[in-house]
């Protein structure tokens, strides 16, 4: 009892003094302070103090709250204050070679979902492990890639599976989704995936919906076959009754300009009828992806070497020339070759940034379809190269933009100045919809723009601590200027980080602080049912 006695009051002394007369430390990790909060519900803006505690949102408050209260404070007077934005199709690819992200947190990104257009990583655990152990700069989250699993099991080939080989890709899906897939992506439009029927991707799907996931899907045909596309992307969910993202939904050549009429009204038809589909665009009248688009999938079947094979026998070679020629002319062409535009070229960087047209005078040859299909088959024979293709129509953008079940998708890759001649939208795409979108064409409210890049993308994901500017919510928000954000990035010149958003907070933590990049790497590797 004396030992007792003695040990209570040496307790008793060492707390006093840390008891008597000593102020209490900040409540807050930081202060966000006289913003008007866009909260990403599409509701209206408020005045309000923002005050955050490690990686949640502590408190959101109308009325003051003392500065003091928190180690540090951010003065958002005459600054929108907005949960941070998600990417719902992204690229990135670079992730472990550009772990930091910086062209898309400056643009306000907190989260993004990799994975898309079918080519998702694998093995899939290893690869999220790797960019975790590295540090990210924002939160990613990964689609199962379809053309990725079947190149695995089938290679190029042009053929159904057999009931082994579709078990085994059912296997390959639903591995990927324990291992925390947010759902299954498709590139239809790309090998192998364009040799696959809607049979086998139902079959696969559905492994993706039982296990909780999504399914976005990069439709067959976005040109002459958009009504088709859309039709069987439609036909999917209602087979599996899956969540379907028509992923940077769009309408491709002149011949089918003012068709988002038709195809919006097969989603809102769809809907009625129960079939759960949503759209992601981005804000541009210009495509990107590999030269290999305007080359007839048939003749990619089983790879470069059949490829050449093909080229070396006259009467096939014609026919892929034909082929070209006709998806220069009504597709990705555009009906002029100035509207193909190079982006990466590692055969020629000096190409980067022209056109197939400047190629085509360059060598002393008539601009005209016929030349363009011989020089898409030198590119292809030379291993590729990816490109801009300047096909789309304003209208389009717009009418699709306020479709009430879109959402804002970058589709951009993540970039580096001076690496290549990207699409604009690897660094303006969030920024544009803000500035051009909803301030200057007023398309959208500032509020509804705000939700198609946050709280709407969430729900898709089923994230239900991110999206939204609400107490106890991860702590992503983006801070701008709605009088000044605006993006730099142009067809010309690429490279440039928008304007007008000088905070970004990944996690409680500053990515962007006063304009500066950070490089912090404060962000998660997210997986599905484990956020």
């Amino acid at each position: 009892m004396r030992h007792f006695a003695l040990l209570l009051g040496l307790l008793a002394a060492c707390a006093r003094p840390a008891t008597v007369g000593a102020p209490a430390g900040p409540r807050f990790d930081l202060l966000i302070a006289g913003g008007t909060v866009i909260d990403g519900t599409g509701t209206p803006r408020y005045r309000a103090d923002v005050a955050i505690t490690g990686d949640r949102i502590a408190a959101i408050s109308r009325e003051p709250i003392a500065r003091s209260s928190a180690r540090r404070t951010i003065d958002a007077t005459g600054l929108v204050v907005s949960p941070g934005f998600i990417d719902l199709h992204a690229h990135i690819e670079p992730l472990l070679r550009m772990p930091d992200a910086e062209s898309h947190v400056r643009q306000g990104v907190t989260t993004a979902v990799g994975g898309p257009d079918g080519g998702g990583p694998w093995p899939f655990a290893r690869y999220l492990d790797s960019a975790q152990t590295l540090g990210v700069g924002m939160n990613v989250a990964f689609l199962v890639g379809h053309n990725t699993i079947r190149r695995n099991v089938m290679q190029l080939d042009n053929r159904a599976p057999t009931p082994a080989e579709l078990e085994q890709m059912r296997g390959m899906v639903a591995q990927g989704m324990h291992e925390g897939a947010f759902g299954l992506s498709t590139g239809l439009r790309y090998l192998p995936g364009t040799f696959s029927n809607t049979d086998e991707v139902v079959a696969l799907t559905q492994v993706a919906k039982d296990s909780g996931g999504i399914y976005t899907s990069h439709l067959r045909e976005e040109g002459l076959g958009v009504i088709e596309g859309v039709a069987e992307a439609i036909e999917i969910g209602r087979r599996t009754g899956i969540t379907i993202v028509l992923t940077h939904h769009k309408v491709i050549g002149k011949p089918m300009w003012g068709q988002s009429v038709r195809t919006l009204a097969m989603v809102d038809s769809a809907r009625t009828a129960g079939v759960d589909v949503r759209i992601d665009q981005y804000p541009y009248t210009a495509t990107s992806t590999g030269i290999g688009v305007l080359v007839p999938t048939w003749a990619l079947a089983g790879g470069d070497s059949a490829f050449e094979r093909r080229l070396a026998d006259p009467a096939l070679r014609d026919s892929i020339v034909r082929g070209i020629v006709q998806l220069l002319m009504t597709d990705r062409g555009g009906g002029d070759l100035a509207r193909v535009q190079f982006a990466r070229v590692s055969w020629q960087p000096t190409l980067e940034g022209r056109t197939l047209h400047d190629w085509a005078r360059e060598r002393g040859l008539p601009s005209t379809a016929e030349t363009g299909a011989q020089l898409v088959i030198e590119a292809q024979h030379r291993g590729g190269a990816s490109a801009i293709y300047h096909v789309l129509d304003e209208g389009d953008v717009e009418r699709i933009m306020r479709h009430p079940q879109t959402m804002i998708a970058s589709d951009g890759r993540l970039s580096r100045p001076r690496e290549g001649h990207p699409h604009p939208r690897a660094y303006g795409t969030f920024p544009r919809v803000l500035g051009r979108y909803a301030r200057e064409r007023q398309i959208l409210t500032l509020e509804d723009a705000v939700k198609k890049m946050t709280s709407m993308p969430a729900a898709t994901l089923r994230l239900t601590d991110r999206g939204r500017l609400v107490a106890g919510a991860r702590a992503d928000l983006t801070i701008f200027n709605a009088d000044s954000v605006s993006d730099r990035a142009t067809f010309q010149d690429p490279h440039q980080y928008p304007t007008g958003i000088p905070y970004v907070i990944v996690n409680g933590t500053l990515a962007v602080d006063g304009g500066r990049f950070t490089g912090a790497r404060a962000g998660r590797v997210l997986r599905r049912g484990r956020e």
